[in-house]
């Protein structure tokens, strides 16, 4: 039996699609809510959720524990109210619960819209044994737990699934943006580090909102004093404090930073964790004219996650740089299909087809691409592509 785990708070926008996903999966799902005031509830009975009421204790690792107490399958799949579960999935997920030495399987969770890391590991599905525990202030995880079992039990194992499970909307920077998130996810990472001075993925977390933020020094203190610290068996952590850091000295040192993106590509990870230091290479060794290298980085990018946008736009960059327009507008056009909303790649888009002839194609992606900076409230970048663009073609014709 399988139970569905999920904390919320006024959650009315985006419940009814988190528990979509997993109705037919799931065999129980357990929804508690801390203090909402609009419709979650509601939505959760009506899709059939059991509904307990919390007083929020602060973070979410006390809550988390408490939620385990109210479930009653097998196993628990743990879910945010800003994730869903690709169908994809469910067969390959179903065959590694029936492996009797899995205790936890880690699942591919596609940050839809991210700035940096398309992709990362989340330990969301695992056995309801009585010493699994969620801990930590900042993203509570069960994996020290896990980790203590392991050590006292070692018949368990932890399984990777390979399809991509989860998809995840809470990293779009438009929704960070909306009210205090952004503010409470550093203050949290403050505290994890206050807790834990040398924590790699503490250092990781708060170093790469630093440079995020373009406070560079501080940043990148923290990502080296990370690494200066980072067990030799965590991998996910060394990753990314490798790629922040390298993001951190690509303007100012790009030999170095290509350096630290090539480390990090030679870490044991799953392919399409690593597709960020593979982009990052491609789009740095493109600015120093290394065209060659830089193709095969995307053409690698590309076969290992075809549903990636950033991938074929790249590639296309790259082609379009090559004299290959043919090939540029194949992959703008695939990136299109994979992300319409992204403005960059209509712009792009239009000028390989206004190198390859065709007028009236390029004045109606200059306009899809105006429009949608429009839409997302950057209207400088708009108004200086119209003139830009109204000066090689008729915008208004």
């Amino acid at each position: 039996m399988l139970s569905l785990s999920m904390i919320v708070r006024d959650e009315a926008e985006r419940l009814e699609a988190c528990l979509g996903s997993v109705q037919g999966f799931v065999d129980e799902m357990v929804v508690v809510d801390t203090g909402s005031v609009d419709d979650t509830v509601a939505i959760a009975e009506r899709l059939g959720a059991q509904v307990r009421q919390l007083s929020w204790p602060g973070d979410f690792a006390p809550a988390r524990n408490q939620a385990l107490q109210w479930v009653s399958g097998d196993w628990v799949l743990v879910l945010d109210a800003d994730e869903q579960l690709r169908p994809e999935a469910q067969a390959p997920l179903r065959a590694l619960m029936a492996q009797p030495d899995v205790l936890l399987i880690n699942l591919l969770r596609h940050e839809r819209g991210a700035a940096q890391s398309p992709y990362s590991n989340v330990s969301r599905l695992f056995r309801r044994h009585p010493d699994i525990r969620w801990s930590r202030a900042y993203h509570a995880m069960v994996d020290d737990s896990v980790a203590g079992i392991l050590e006292r039990e070692p018949h368990w194992r932890i399984a990777d699934c390979p399809e991509p499970a989860l998809i995840h909307d809470g990293y779009r920077p438009e929704l960070l943006a909306r009210g205090d998130k952004a503010q409470r996810l550093r203050r949290a990472m403050e505290a994890e580090l206050e807790d834990r001075p040398n924590d790699a993925y503490a250092c990781a977390k708060l170093g790469s909102l630093e440079v995020a933020e373009g406070r560079l020094d501080q940043g990148i203190a923290l990502l080296e004093r990370g690494l200066a610290h980072c067990p030799a068996g965590a991998q996910p952590e060394r990753y990314e404090l490798l790629l922040h850091l390298a993001i951190a000295r690509s303007e100012q040192n790009p030999a170095a930073a290509a350096d630290l993106y090539r480390q990090a590509l030679a870490l044991p990870l799953a392919p399409r964790l690593s597709l960020a230091a593979r982009l990052n290479l491609a789009a740095l060794l493109l600015q120093q004219g290394q065209l060659a290298e830089a193709e095969e980085l995307c053409r690698q990018a590309t076969a290992l996650a075809p549903e990636i946008g950033l991938g074929w736009y790249n590639l296309g960059l790259i082609r379009r740089r090559q004299g290959a327009i043919g090939g540029a507008l194949e992959a703008y056009r695939e990136a299109l299909r994979l992300s319409p909303d992204h403005p960059e790649t209509h712009q792009n888009l239009a000028v390989a087809l206004l190198l390859g002839g065709d007028i009236a194609g390029a004045r109606h992606s200059f306009r899809q691409a105006i429009a949608l900076l429009q839409r997302q409230d950057r209207t400088a970048e708009a108004a200086q592509l119209q003139q830009q663009a109204g000066a090689v073609v008729k915008l208004e014709a």
